[in-house]
């Protein structure tokens, strides 16, 4: 079910409201996928930073999908060296 929601999310381009700890988070999702333990993850913007971070599904509760509000992928340009 939190799958489907995400990569929804990730489909539109929706921003994500969810409890995670019971601290609110909201990002701009990017990517699931499960760690070597089988546990399965989010990565996302956290909005109004540029820090990419990993939630734990098992961690998350009360997601919103905020299909108001779109966002354009943020893809940092890494200079090439000389």
């Amino acid at each position: 079910m939190k799958t489907d929601i995400f990569l929804s999310a990730i489909h539109k381009r929706s921003n994500i409201r969810f409890l995670y700890n019971l601290k609110e988070i909201l990002i701009d999702p990017y990517y699931v996928s499960r760690e070597s333990n089988g546990k399965k993850v989010i990565y996302g913007r956290v909005r109004r930073t540029n820090e990419i971070r990993k939630f734990e599904y098992e961690k998350i509760s009360n997601i919103r999908v905020l299909e108001n509000f779109r966002f354009s992928p943020v893809i940092p340009i890494i200079p090439q060296a000389s």
